[in-house]
């Protein structure tokens, strides 16, 4: 199964905010680019080296991560010439981290390396604080937990 437009399933729910975000970076490798991106990589040659990914498919998804304003695409001194630009966050790509490490703590959960399940493989580490932490939602009102049973949607759905 192709990840092409016509190979995509209806959606009933028309153009809503997950649809056109997945269609922004729901693509494989644009998640594990800016997964990189989160972990400090910045230079073409280290983002390939760690993802073992075409170059072709690379400078693809790079161009589009910048042209839809989730990268910025900077010179740096002192690097090759055919390689001297860095790869930057910007704040529209750096509010993207609370995805990447969702996904990443649902992963350590439910698909940890160990077949025997021993639990996480990655763990994230406050800097403030020095300790483990895991990511949770909260209401930016109340502070209590949001989860899928205490929430509901407002606005217009079908």
């Amino acid at each position: 199964m192709t990840d092409t437009p016509e190979a995509q399933p209806p959606d009933s729910r028309g153009d809503d905010s997950v649809t056109r975000t997945l269609n922004l970076v729901g693509e494989r490798w644009t998640m594990l680019i800016l997964r990189e991106a989160f972990f400090g990589v910045q230079r073409y040659g280290q983002f390939a080296q760690n993802l073992g990914i075409p170059r072709p498919t690379l400078s693809n998804r790079l161009g589009k991560l910048v042209d839809v304003g989730l990268l910025i695409r900077e010179r740096y001194a002192g690097g090759p010439i055919r390689s001297d630009y860095e790869y930057r966050l910007t704040q529209a790509g750096l509010d993207l981290f609370p995805a990447i490490q969702i996904l990443m703590e649902w992963g350590n959960t439910y698909l940890p390396d160990d077949p025997a399940g021993s639990g996480s493989t990655v763990a994230w580490t406050h800097d403030v604080c020095g300790s483990p932490t895991h990511p949770r939602l909260t209401c930016d009102q109340c502070g209590e937990p949001v989860t899928a049973h205490n929430v509901h949607l407002t606005g217009d759905t079908p």
